[in-house]
């Protein structure tokens, strides 16, 4: 029997309004574990993992109350009615483990010091069959946020010359494995690269409040700080490091390079 088209149109918003707050739950439960585990701070902008997640979820928990809002309908058969809200949701939960997939593939793995700065190596980026000459400890990729790592000194100008060759065909220093080596170990490397922060606030003068409010933050002063610039995604950022230990104590957006 057809049902007037006000309660028609009652029940369409309704069982809309229920699932885009289903949706809205397991969206906020996928973005503790993407920002809390995958793209932990400063990643979820380093990375762009912000602008991924975003999209990816925002797609799926418009479209899924949509197409529930088209198909709902309490004049059809209950078991007819039961089929299109389990299709919808088939296919909403399907698209959501793409979308999350896709994110996973491209989180941040690693923090590497890479000669004289920071960069950020990306699971995407690192070719699973080298996996293998990585040092033990690294070969396999970190699912709880990037760890810190650096890269070994070059054997001889042979690997020295084969690697930059490599980089330039669009193969990066930091996604070789069979280059990394533990961050303790380019301890001494990241002191000599490293600057003090007095350097830095008087280079950029003009956003001295915004640097001072991040060494408040690391709760220590400015002479007891030091900092390397660091290459992201899609911006240059800048690393705040102890001055001794070399421990990684704050992340700025600023181009220090």
């Amino acid at each position: 029997m057809l049902r007037p088209a006000s309660l028609l149109w009652r029940d369409r918003f309704k069982a809309a309004g229920v699932h885009l707050c289903i949706s809205l739950l397991i969206a906020l439960m996928a973005a503790v574990l993407v920002f809390s585990f995958w793209y932990p701070y400063p990643y979820r902008e380093i990375s762009g993992g912000r602008e991924l997640f975003l999209i990816v979820v925002a797609v799926d928990v418009v479209l899924g109350p949509l197409v529930t809002f088209a198909v709902f309908n309490r004049s059809k058969p209950w078991i007819v009615l039961r089929r299109d809200l389990v299709v919808v949701a088939l296919i909403q939960i399907a698209a959501l483990a793409y979308g999350l997939g896709t994110v996973f593939v491209a989180r941040p793995v690693h923090l590497v010091f890479e000669y004289s700065r920071f960069s950020v190596v990306h699971a995407v980026d690192v070719p699973r069959d080298m996996l293998g000459k990585a040092p033990p400890a690294l070969r396999t990729m970190p699912l709880m946020g990037p760890t810190l790592v650096s890269l070994r000194p070059f054997k001889d100008n042979k690997e020295r010359t084969e690697a930059t060759f490599a980089a330039l065909a669009g193969a990066d220093l930091n996604a070789r494995p069979d280059l990394w080596q533990s961050y303790e170990a380019a301890a001494a490397e990241i002191r000599q690269a490293a600057k003090p922060v007095a350097a830095l606030k008087t280079q950029f003068a003009g956003r001295a409040a915004a640097i001072d409010a991040v060494i408040a933050g690391t709760g220590r002063s400015p002479d007891a700080l030091v900092y390397v610039p660091m290459v992201g995604r899609k911006s240059f950022w800048t690393v705040f490091l102890d001055p001794v230990t070399a421990e990684v104590l704050a992340f700025m957006p600023l181009d220090s390079f």
